[in-house]
C-alpha cells in the first residue's frame, strides 16, 4: 500500500490494483507500507532512488542501515509497536530522504505513522519539505517510544504495588502461588516491552546521529535534531531506571515464592514432628507382649489416650512459644 502526502493537503492512498500513473508534483512524503514489487518498482521510477528490500532492511550493520546513495541518503531505524497491548515486537522502518521526497519503507502497522497521517490532515504545513516531514515524524515516534515507557513505569509500579503494599483489612499478608506467578508474568512482559523500548531508543539515536552528520546544512536541522536525541537519551535513562526496578522486582518475586515455599514445607515438618510422640505412644502400647502392666490396669486406656494428646500438646505449645508458628 502507498500514501502520498503534499503540503496543499491533498492525500492520495493507492491499492495493489489502483497504481496510478503519476504522483502530485508536489508529492514530499510517500509511505510505503507492505509494498508489492509493483509498488517499489512505480516509486523507483518516480524518484529515481532504489528502495530496500525486506531483506536488506533486516541487515544489523550500521553500514547497511545507514548510508547515503545517489544523493539520498538512507537510514534504516528499529521502532518498537505493541507495548500497549503488552505484545512488544521491534519492526524495522527505512527512512530514504531526497532533496524532493520523504520516502518510508515498512513492512508492519505503526501507530507512529498514522498518527503524523492525520497531523497532516489538520496542518499540511508540516509536510513542506521532506527534511522536515521527517523529522516532524520521528518526533512522533520518539513521543509515541515516551507513552509506551510511561506505560510500562505504570505496569511496573502496579507490581510492586502487588507484591509488597498489599495489607488487607483482614491483616492477611499471604500470597498464592497463582499470584506470584501472575506477577511473574506481568514482569516478564513489561521487560520484553522494556527491552524492545531500549533497542528502539539506541538506533533512533544512531539514525539521528547519521542525520546530522550528513543532512544539508541549508535544511536547518540541527537545532531539531538535538532536541531528538536529548529526548532519546532522557527516555534511555529512564529504561535503565525501570530496567534496575525490574531487576529487583523479579528477585524479590523468587524470594517471595521461596518464602511461601519455605512455608509450606515448614508445615508438613511440624505437623510430622508433632505426631512423631504419639505415633512412638501408639506403637509402644500396640506391642503384643504377655506382660504388660498397663494391660489389666482400668485406666490403661484412658492414661494412654491421655498421654497421646498431651505429647501432641507439647510440642506445638514448644514450637508456638519459640515463634517457629
Amino acid at each position: 500500500m502507498l500514501r502520498v502526502f503534499t503540503p496543499s493537503g491533498r492525500t492520495i492512498l493507492t491499492e495493489d490494483s489502483q497504481m496510478p500513473s503519476a504522483l502530485p508534483a508536489d508529492t514530499v512524503w510517500i509511505d510505503m507500507c507492505d509494498p508489492t514489487r509493483e509498488e517499489e518498482l512505480f516509486v523507483e521510477s518516480i524518484t529515481g532512488i532504489e528502495v530496500p528490500t525486506r531483506e536488506e532492511m533486516a541487515e544489523i550493520e550500521s553500514s547497511s542501515r545507514l548510508y547515503t546513495e545517489n544523493g539520498a541518503t538512507y537510514m534504516t531505524a528499529t521502532v518498537a509497536t505493541g507495548i500497549f497491548q503488552q505484545d512488544a515486537e521491534t519492526n524495522a522502518v527505512s527512512f530514504i530522504l531526497t532533496p524532493v521526497h520523504l520516502i518510508t519503507v515498512r513492512y508492519a502497522k505503526i501507530l507512529s505513522f498514522d498518527r503524523f497521517a492525520g497531523q497532516l490532515e489538520r496542518s499540511p504545513v508540516l509536510c513542506e519539505s521532506a527534511s522536515m516531514a521527517l523529522i516532524h515524524l520521528l518526533d512522533v515516534i520518539v513521543d509515541r517510544l515516551a507513552d509506551g515507557i510511561e506505560h510500562i513505569g505504570k505496569e511496573v509500579d502496579a507490581v510492586s504495588r502487588q507484591a509488597f503494599r498489599r495489607a488487607r483489612p483482614s491483616g492477611e499478608q499471604r500470597m498464592s502461588t497463582l499470584a506470584l506467578q501472575s506477577i511473574l508474568g506481568r514482569l516478564g512482559t513489561a521487560q520484553d516491552g522494556l527491552s524492545k523500548a531500549r533497542d528502539s531508543a539506541v538506533s533512533l539515536s544512531r539514525a539521528l546521529g547519521y542525520l546530522a552528520f550528513s543532512a544539508p546544512k541549508s535544511d536547518n536541522l540541527g537545532p531539531h535534531i538535538k532536541t531528538l536525541v536529548r529526548d532519546l537519551a532522557s527516555l534511555t535513562d529512564q529504561i535503565s531506571f525501570l530496567g534496575n526496578n525490574l531487576t529487583f522486582l523479579l528477585d524479590a518475586a523468587l524470594g517471595l515464592i521461596s518464602i511461601e515455599q519455605n512455608a509450606v514445607l515448614k508445615i508438613f515438618s511440624v505437623s510430622a514432628i508433632v505426631f512423631m510422640p504419639p505415633t512412638l505412644i501408639a506403637g509402644i502400647y500396640g506391642m503384643n507382649f504377655d506382660f504388660m502392666p498397663e494391660l489389666k490396669w482400668a485406666l490403661g486406656y484412658p492414661f494412654a489416650i491421655g498421654l497421646i494428646i498431651l505429647s501432641s500438646i507439647l510440642p506445638y505449645v514448644f514450637f508456638r512459644w519459640r515463634g517457629w508458628l
